[in-house]
């Protein structure tokens, strides 16, 4: 007796494949699915962390770094105020088709993120073993800007892309476009593209050409670089690249283009724009902000950054260093231009100045000036060497108290010869002098080279007892929540003893509850002013950027005492 059994077909892909490929296949497509879990996992929980960020941020206007002084008074810092978010209607469409071409050719095409050249930078970076390689879309851009998203690992960047898919679902790609404009940072202290067009061409964002227009979108890719008022030529090659992606992307004719490089570029003023209504104090307050965070984590983080400095001792530093040099300046016989009139020559013809004041306790910052006008030269005297001339005398006199020497006042060459150039030399580098130190006597009436702010150093230790302090600029710093991020720890060295250092200032004039010191070196092209005050060491250099004679010593020195006495304590 026969039993009957239904008959069932295998599968048609069993019935395609050998069958000794069945196993493969099942365990590719086992594979396939395990895979697929896996990918929904992650793409679940990627999308997970990116639904933690408020997407309302992306709209707001960022907040800029505002600076404060020792007191808590804000200091004006141009680009930080002023600032104004612009709507879509307000933007030119060349510039939206500019932006487009240059930063992201499929911007109106793809939802957020290129995948194909997304895929392309993840192989370069697999094989480089870095992540260097972005493909970022203008999306992608705005996420990383409006969240702080420095994307430098996979995780990250994972991140970052699902953060990208979110604000494409919620924003139009015109909001994408103009929250985007609103917010980077187009070099000379202008943060979006509003202010951009005041500072560069002193107007509206919808009243820009379309020259102007592509020279904005140019600048972005190095806004410090390709600042037209730091580098024009530079701004010019830029926006003719930008005229080139648009004339490949179809958005303009080669015609149009050379027609747009013909339209005028008529730049502001440089003493009218942002970065150089600044000043020489607060570059060196941002420099050394960058010493201590990333560039990336200033640009519009909303910091509040206390500093050293005292705006009312800068401002009566200043106006005094004003008034005696613009003195000299008017006497008969001066044989050389006067800032006041421009008259001839560059900033290199004109009497200079610099100034330090540092808190001698501490090394804190009190004052810093860079030069007479920083509109018209941001070179930093306060960095560069000069000559110091009699002006080294209190050194000369350390030492040799260091040494239990006689301390000569108003002989260095005497107190000088009792111990020799090279123990001069060593005990000058411990107060914070770095030379170059001649090698011979000529070492002990000045033959050395300073800045003014070692000098102002150099003379802070004298007066903290031989204790060397290390100048600094940024007390503290708080983020936009005003949590305290840094706060900075004064460091002081001891350089030589407190009787030594005593005895140098011996050689320091006395002066209404001050300890000064006035002169020029003997070409007469430097002079030299010190100030040992109840709290600050002043160190002053007037002189010429290319060494010349400056007047006759006898009322340099004049000038400088009645300097010193407007100053007062």
């Amino acid at each position: 007796m026969s039993t009957w059994r239904p008959i069932t077909k295998a599968p048609l892909w069993r019935r395609c494949l050998p069958a000794w490929l069945h196993g493969p296949a099942v365990l590719m497509f086992s594979l396939s699915v395990v895979g697929a879990v896996i990918a929904l996992g992650v793409a679940f929980f990627y999308f997970l962390l990116a639904s933690k960020f408020d997407l309302d941020e992306v709209a707001k206007l960022p907040s800029g770094t505002v600076y404060y002084d020792r007191n808590g008074k804000e200091i004006d810092v141009p680009g930080s105020s002023g600032r104004k978010i612009v709507s879509r209607d307000e933007i030119p469409d060349f510039m939206v088709e500019a932006l487009a071409a240059r930063e992201d050719a499929h911007f109106f095409e793809h939802s957020g993120v290129d995948f194909k050249g997304l895929l392309r930078a993840t192989v370069r970076n697999v094989k480089d073993r870095d992540f260097t390689q972005g493909a970022s879309t203008l999306t992608m851009q705005l996420a990383r800007n409006t969240f702080e998203m420095r994307a430098k690992s996979l995780h990250r960047k994972a991140v970052e892309i699902a953060l990208t898919l979110r604000i494409e679902g919620r924003y139009s790609k015109d909001e994408i476009l103009t929250s985007y404009l609103n917010r980077i940072y187009f070099g000379s202290g202008a943060y979006g593209v509003e202010q951009a067009a005041k500072t560069y061409f002193g107007k509206s964002t919808a009243q820009l050409h379309p020259g102007e227009c592509a020279m904005i979108v140019g600048i972005i890719r190095g806004p410090h670089i390709f600042s037209p008022l730091r580098n024009l030529p530079a701004a010019i090659e830029q926006r003719n690249q930008t005229l080139a992606r648009m004339v490949d992307a179809g958005f303009i004719t080669t015609e149009r283009a050379e027609a747009v490089k013909e339209l005028e570029i008529r730049l502001t003023k440089d003493d009218g724009s942002s970065e150089n209504q600044s000043s020489y104090a607060l570059l060196a307050v941002k420099r050394e902000l960058e010493k201590i965070m990333e560039k990336e984590d200033i640009l519009l983080s909303g910091l509040k950054v206390y500093t050293t400095l005292d705006s009312s001792w800068q401002g009566r530093l200043e106006t005094e260093l004003n008034r005696a040099v613009f003195a000299l300046e008017n006497e008969n016989g001066w044989e050389h231009p006067t800032h006041s009139s421009h008259e001839s020559g560059t900033e290199a013809d004109y009497l200079q100045y610099a100034a330090v004041t540092t808190e001698t306790k501490s090394g804190a910052v009190l004052a810093l000036i860079g030069g007479r006008d920083f509109s018209h030269s941001r070179y930093d005297r306060t960095r560069s060497k000069r000559d110091l001339g009699s002006a080294f005398e209190p050194f000369v006199a350390a030492a040799a108290a260091e040494r239990g020497k006689l301390v000569l006042p108003g002989s260095p060459l005497q107190t000088g010869r009792q111990i020799g150039p090279a123990e001069v030399e060593r005990l000058s580098k411990r107060c914070g002098l770095s030379g170059p130190f001649l090698q011979t006597e000529d070492l002990f009436r000045g033959a050395v080279a300073a800045t003014p702010m070692e000098m102002s150093v150099g003379l802070a230790t004298l007066g903290n007892k031989g204790k060397k302090p290390k100048p600094f600029f940024i007390r503290s710093i708080k983020n936009l929540e005003g949590k305290e991020i840094y706060r900075a720890t004064p460091s002081l060295d001891p350089a030589l003893s407190s009787a030594g250092a005593q005895e140098a200032i011996s050689v320091l004039e006395q002066r209404a509850g001050t300890r000064s010191f006035t002169g020029a070196t003997g070409s007469e092209r430097d002079a030299w002013t010190l100030r040992l005050g109840p709290a600050g060491s002043t160190a002053i250099w007037i002189g010429f950027d290319r060494p010349q004679k400056i007047a006759g010593e006898r009322r340099l020195d004049a000038l400088l005492d009645e300097f010193v006495q407007r100053l007062g304590n």
